[in-house]
């Protein structure tokens, strides 16, 4: 497969010159695409640069703006137009809109920095507008995101699929997924309460469920019923073909702690009964991964430590993870992710939010996260979050059915990307009776999947190894973009 020829100009190889190689790096990534920098004069396929003179031979112009580069955290969201590819997304400085697209017989000029449009998105530079509760989640109350529904229409992703659009003169790219398929599917649960405390669970039914939890409740308390469902999950899913990920927390939690502000979980991984469900599991093809506790991110070694005492109890190593309520260091998530890769995680699966449906970061395809600080891709993969049970289980202004029709729309547009949908779904959620509805919106989004016939359902893991693999035979396979890549992935 013949490299997509790409020249930068010069002038954008300062301070930013680091992002704009790990961005373009990322696009061809997903496109399945080797690359190779030319310079300026030289015929080539795309050209990202101040003016179209300075690449006159190219087939693609996209025209930066260097200013925005110098302040990325100025530009704020104002209006979405999303049908106007690639111009997805418009700020508040913008002038002159609508920007078209300059066709030329031979290719175009994009008169937006579509470049910087991913940066903005993937590295979450509208995050540090919005308030903060104390767990750290987002309020996008009020906001053009939650006004449009924005994070459901994956906006970054749509920006790669018009790149992929400009290189269809190159033939085709390697696949993005195995065996043919258009997209990938994965489960994950967060494993936070398998054992019930019998004497506290009956009042939380019933303050879910009012009259209707009095008998789930009685038998909660009296030993009929209980958490532990690990088996039903299994069966569940191999129904389906599918295996899933569950997410476990090395850290031993107590209700004391909780009431103090620290909710890990109470259950202890090193007891008998959890060794032998992790041998259960993993003899299955079930993946066993980390749920980091809820201060994890606070300290390197104790974070290394919950990684090695869960992989001492598993048997096996760990590859990924998920921070319990999402939980990274709120005031530098960067900080956070740099940490996984220092205690050897493969991925990483935290990048969401906990009230809202979609891609916290724009896009559903997996992808390296950066860090602004050290000017440096992050070696850690990140899987974004589609959907998690809670976010349309708690609206009561929904009925079961709008519950599984938008689960099922996130699943197609994941599609029409190419993208990953990754599912959350808590491992206590299980019992119709204790939680009404919240497995069947799982089972209406698998049942579409299969009915689709589209996707390749794997675990994490397996997803994660893919695309790594994907990335090391397009380095091998390309040249130049090295700026930021990290010394233990260069040749």
């Amino acid at each position: 497969m013949d490299p997509v020829r790409l020249t930068i100009a010069p002038e954008l190889a300062g301070t930013s010159g680091s992002a704009i190689h790990w961005l373009w790096r990322q696009v061809f990534l997903a496109l399945g695409r080797p690359w190779q920098e030319v310079p300026l004069t030289a015929p080539c396929d795309l050209a990202y640069v101040i003016a179209p003179e300075q690449a006159p031979a190219a087939h693609t112009v996209i025209l930066a703006t260097p200013e925005r580069w110098a302040a990325p955290g100025s530009a704020r969201l104002v209006e979405v137009a999303i049908a106007d590819a690639p111009f997805v997304i418009r700020y508040a400085d913008d002038a002159n809109l609508p920007m078209s697209v300059e066709r030329r017989e031979d290719g175009c000029v994009v008169p937006r920095d579509v470049l910087f449009d991913l940066y903005w998105l993937l590295t979450g530079q509208a995050e540090r507008h919005w308030p903060q509760d104390g767990h750290g989640f987002y309020d996008l109350t009020g906001t053009t995101w939650a006004a449009t529904r924005l994070l459901e229409l994956a906006p970054a992703a749509e920006i790669v699929g018009w790149l992929q659009d400009q290189l269809e003169h190159l033939g085709p790219a390697s696949p993005r997924w195995p065996g043919g398929k258009r997209a990938a599917l994965a489960i994950t649960h967060d494993v936070d309460y398998p054992e019930v405390v019998r004497w506290l669970e009956p009042a939380r039914i019933v303050a879910r469920q009012r009259g209707n939890g009095l008998g789930p409740a009685w038998r909660v308390l009296t030993g009929q019923t209980d958490h532990w469902r690990f088996p039903q999950w299994m069966e569940f899913e191999a129904s389906f073909g599918a295996r899933s990920a569950f997410y476990f927390v090395a850290r031993q939690g107590s209700l004391v702690e909780y009431a103090r502000g620290t909710p890990d979980p109470f259950y202890d991984v090193t007891a008998p009964r959890f060794q032998d469900l992790f041998r259960t599991l993993r003899a299955g093809g079930w993946e066993v991964g980390m749920h980091a506790s809820y201060r994890a991110y606070e300290s390197e070694e104790r974070f290394a430590a919950e990684k090695a005492k869960l992989e001492a109890a598993a048997g096996a190593p760990v590859l990924g993870n998920r921070h319990h309520y999402w939980h990274m260091n709120p005031a530098d998530v960067e900080e956070t992710l740099q940490m996984h890769g220092a205690i050897g995680l493969l991925y990483d699966t935290s990048l969401t939010h906990d009230r809202y449906l979609g891609w916290r970061r724009g896009t559903n395809i997996p992808f390296f996260p950066y860090s602004q600080r050290s000017g440096q891709e992050i070696g850690v993969l990140q899987l974004p979050v589609a959907w998690m049970d809670a976010q349309l289980m708690q609206r009561t202004d929904l009925t079961q059915p709008q519950r599984e029709t938008l689960a099922c729309e996130l699943i197609d547009r994941t599609a029409t990307h190419g993208g990953l949908f990754v599912a959350n779904v808590h491992d206590y959620v299980f019992d119709d009776e204790l939680y009404p509805g919240w497995l069947a919106t799982l089972r209406a989004g698998l049942e579409h999947v299969v009915a689709r016939g589209d996707f390749w359902i794997a675990t994490p893991a397996a997803i994660a190894q893919h695309w790594i693999e994907r990335y090391r035979i397009l380095r091998e396979a390309s040249a130049g973009l090295t700026l930021g890549l990290p010394d233990a992935l260069r040749r």
